[in-house]
């Protein structure tokens, strides 16, 4: 039988549709100004999205005096609505995925028994590979999507040997490589970061371009999505209560006043102290329920940090290395030696002693711009 000329350009074009990679992406979208440029620009890309937004719970305080807020600060019923306002102006779907019971038991509980171990805890990085990814990622599954995007300023790149790697976007002052760290090496393969070569700036120009000129007025979410910095101390004597016991002066070892409980504090905290002269908390005594502290913010410098769990984003360390060390967020990478030793711990030795390290935080990796892993800090010396 002969094959006509049409019948030969509708296989050709059939056969190359077929090649074609998987475009659906499901994308994070919260109705802030990064998660839907995000979304534009996958859609100008030629990406077939889909827009989700998850429902995060919120603390609802008892007490009437305290400045506590109505709505989680990443899913207000402002940024619902905007997120329904971009996906209706782009001609994407919008869905809201309830996930306040997760973030309850992932994240709320977390906090809270972080808290009581005398840790300080690190509730956004945890997020990340607890709940917010990682719903995106079972809504995507269940619906037969294999990518995942969000408005992080991040990059996915492959190295020589096709290792896929998470490296620090263009725009250095705003980095979320950090809050990623803890996420399974397996879903990198699968994520897409259209920030990663854009800055802030230039990310509210393309908002403003297409026409999304009120991100300009919306408020930037907080520290703490589900309870207000003003309500904080009242959400942990709901959760914990108060458990007074004795602030002890490093320097002379005597009773300088009483505390209402060590969950109140972290290492370095200066705030909330209430003495005539400057004091700091350099140590967190849980045993002896003790609150130290010094006037000498000398003695909050330490050089050793003995990281547990550590994720590995990339190839595993085999021997001490040379690497950069980030123990909180948007804070300046510090050059250190990182020790594998036996398991999944890490020892993080600094050039320079720094301030502050507290056991709960998380300290992340970096060697050349490429995020190694991070893992919980136990302890530090």
């Amino acid at each position: 039988m002969r094959v006509t000329k049409e019948r030969k350009k509708k296989r050709k074009k059939n056969k190359s549709e077929s090649n074609k990679p998987n475009r659906c992406v499901v994308v994070g979208l919260s109705g802030g100004v990064d998660s839907s440029v995000a979304l534009l620009l996958l859609k100008k890309q030629g990406w077939n999205p889909v827009g989700v937004t998850l429902k995060l719970p919120v603390w609802r305080s008892k007490c009437k005096a305290c400045d506590a807020q109505r709505e989680n600060a990443c899913c207000t019923r402002e940024s619902l609505a905007v997120a329904k306002r971009v996906c209706a102006k782009l001609g994407v779907r919008h869905v809201i995925v309830d996930a306040r019971r997760d973030f309850e038991r992932e994240i709320i509980d977390y906090f809270v028994g972080e808290l009581k171990k005398g840790r300080t805890p690190s509730p956004c990085v945890f997020c990340n590979r607890r709940v917010k990814i990682a719903r995106l990622l079972q809504w995507a599954d269940e619906h037969g999507i294999k990518f995942v995007a969000t408005g992080h300023y991040a990059k996915i790149e492959r190295d020589e040997d096709g290792t896929t790697l998470l490296c620090r976007p263009k725009d250095a002052a705003k980095d979320q490589t950090y809050g990623l760290c803890l996420l399974p090496r397996p879903w990198l393969k699968r994520l897409v970061f259209p920030l990663g070569d854009y800055t802030k700036g230039e990310v509210y120009d393309a908002a403003i371009g297409a026409g999304f000129e009120f991100f300009a007025r919306l408020r930037q979410s907080q520290d703490l999505c589900f309870v207000s910095n003003n309500a904080v101390r009242e959400f942990i004597a709901e959760k914990i209560g108060r458990k007074r016991g004795p602030i002890i002066d490093a320097d002379s070892g005597k009773k300088i006043g009483v505390h209402d409980g060590l969950f109140f504090y972290t290492i370095g905290q200066r705030r909330g102290l209430f003495f005539p002269n400057a004091h700091f908390v350099r140590e967190l005594d849980v045993k002896r329920n003790a609150l130290i502290v010094t006037r000498n913010r000398e003695q909050l410098k330490q050089k050793r940090a003995l990281v547990e769990d550590f994720n590995w984003l990339s190839k595993k360390l085999s021997k001490r290395a040379r690497v950069f060390a980030q123990i909180r967020h948007h804070q300046r990478e510090r050059s250190a030696t990182a020790i594998p030793k036996s398991g999944r711990v890490v020892e993080v030795v600094f050039d320079e002693a720094q301030e502050g390290i507290a056991p709960g935080q998380v300290c992340a990796l970096y060697r050349n711009g490429i995020c190694l892993g991070g893992g919980a800090i136990k302890r530090a010396g």
